[in-house]
């Protein structure tokens, strides 16, 4: 199905059929909530708050940068946050605890790279529930979990939803899956608590969010940084196999930096085939990626780290007024 997002950026002859399994998939949804609402499915309630982070499309929005910005904020607040991951692309199923070591291909890309801030415990799992109990269990300190891609996981209970939302992008033709990018419509940003826009224009009650990042450093030798003005003039590379490459290609090229671009599926899982370029005399990669090219890496690899820069302190001041987090 990596086909479809081309498509969902327009109307065609081809939605004609796809129509009609967007119907069904919306009616799923609807249902799906309507059944969590009333309680004939069960919520689960943790000892500690939760702020879910999410989106309602397909695709990267900037969720994991959000993550980690939070977690810093309630670091520096006094907080003991947990994080949670559903483990996207990742083969384990039971709740595990994840390191900067662990295996992308067992825990998911996003788990490891967080991990790798080294910020707070990191644990995924296919029961979303499951795996916050375990991290809970071995971490008692933590007094509130975030729970990255977390928005259609309603068994968990959330004290606190964001949605972010591609400021470029937005919502492609605004139709349901398959025949547009949406998991759920676009009335659930109004039943949210905060919408987090990631680049482009903010409306009133929205928070931008913008990804900043400078400097680069070697994969092969992670203590070995560099700025873009070290690269001019070099035969360059830049992959990428993130929810929207172009914004990575596009962000490279602000800096200066002239590059012959690749873009690959999303959570792609890298080879040494996938980066043989023997003319290049750097190659630039997402941290995302980075996780997935540690095993093959040589000098040429860098890896550019970006971090959520919000404006103010209103999102996370907005969270902690809430009466769930009055017990800190």
């Amino acid at each position: 199905m990596r086909w479809l997002p081309k498509y969902w950026n327009h109307i065609t002859a081809l939605h004609s059929l796809l129509l009609p399994v967007s119907f069904i998939f919306y009616m799923l949804v609807v249902i799906r909530r309507a059944l969590y609402r009333s309680g004939i499915l069960v919520v689960t309630r943790l000892p500690v708050p939760v702020i879910v982070v999410g989106n309602i499309t397909v695709g990267g929005s900037g969720k994991t940068p959000l993550t980690l910005w939070l977690a810093q904020q309630l670091i520096d607040r006094g907080w003991h946050p947990g994080i949670v991951s559903h483990g996207y692309g990742g083969s384990g199923i039971s709740p595990m605890m994840v390191c900067d070591s662990s295996n992308p291909s067992e825990v998911g890309d996003e788990p490891v790279l967080m991990a790798q801030r080294k910020l707070c415990p990191v644990w995924v799992g296919r029961d979303r529930v499951g795996a916050a109990q375990a991290l809970l269990l071995r971490h008692p300190e933590c007094d509130i979990l975030l729970s990255d891609d977390g928005l259609q996981h309603y068994h968990l209970h959330r004290d606190f939803e964001i949605a972010v939302v591609d400021g470029v992008s937005r919502f492609g033709n605004k139709l349901m899956l398959p025949a547009g990018p949406l998991r759920e419509p676009l009335s659930r940003l109004a039943q949210v608590d905060a919408v987090v826009i990631n680049g482009g224009m903010v409306a009133m009650n929205q928070y931008g969010m913008q990804l900043q990042g400078e400097s680069f450093y070697n994969l092969l030798n992670p203590g070995k940084s560099a700025k873009a003005m070290n690269f001019y003039g070099q035969r360059l590379y830049a992959i990428a196999g993130i929810g929207h490459p172009q914004r990575f290609f596009t962000y490279l090229n602000g800096l200066g930096l002239d590059t012959r671009i690749q873009a690959f599926p999303d959570h792609h899982n890298f080879t040494s085939t996938d980066l043989d370029y023997p003319d290049a005399d750097a190659i630039f990669m997402t941290e995302k990626d980075a996780v997935k090219c540690t095993s093959f890496a040589n000098e040429r690899f860098w890896v550019l780290r970006v971090d959520a820069q919000l404006n103010d302190s209103l999102l996370i001041n907005k969270i902690l007024e809430r009466p769930s987090f009055d017990g800190h």
